[in-house]
């Protein structure tokens, strides 16, 4: 191509592959932290009742605060475990938050297990079912009760 100005020094092969792979990989970083970063957006966003779904999660979450206990709790960590750690907190955050919704539903005075078995299904993607059935079975705890939702989704 003569409008292009001559190169002084020849890159090596080797060096203009890493150039590609670095850019590659750099566009690539960005778009998945910008997915990431739209899908919070879009989540903080409020809604026609002016709370966003985030001002709905932290709300349910305090007004059942005081259901929790130390077993409840241990429960929910053991269901969020296939979760890798990095999202961790943001799956129980929004797990968390159906379960007091639905124990708020119920009017509930403790929370039980079959509060947290329902919200836990509700609030995950369906592919994530196979991991708590496992759970629950290694717990010894009949899904029986909760077929209808696993169906439902």
């Amino acid at each position: 191509m003569p409008f292009l100005p001559k190169l002084l020094f020849a890159i090596p092969t080797w060096l203009s592959l890493f150039y590609q792979f670095f850019w590659i990989l750099l566009i690539t970083m960005m778009a998945i932290g910008g997915y990431f970063m739209f899908r919070k957006f879009l989540k903080s966003l409020p809604k026609e009742d002016g709370k966003s779904i985030l001002d709905w999660e932290k709300h349910y979450i305090q007004e059942a605060l005081h259901l929790w206990k130390e077993e409840d709790k241990k429960l929910l960590n053991d269901l969020v475990e296939p979760v890798p750690k990095m999202f961790r907190d943001v799956a129980k955050q929004k797990i968390a938050a159906k379960i007091s919704e639905i124990a708020l539903q119920h009017q509930a005075t403790e929370m039980k297990r079959e509060y947290i078995i329902e919200g836990y299904i509700l609030a995950t993607p369906k592919r994530d079912h196979k991991w708590l059935i496992k759970t629950l079975e290694r717990q010894n705890i009949d899904i029986a009760p909760y077929q209808h939702l696993f169906e439902t989704r």
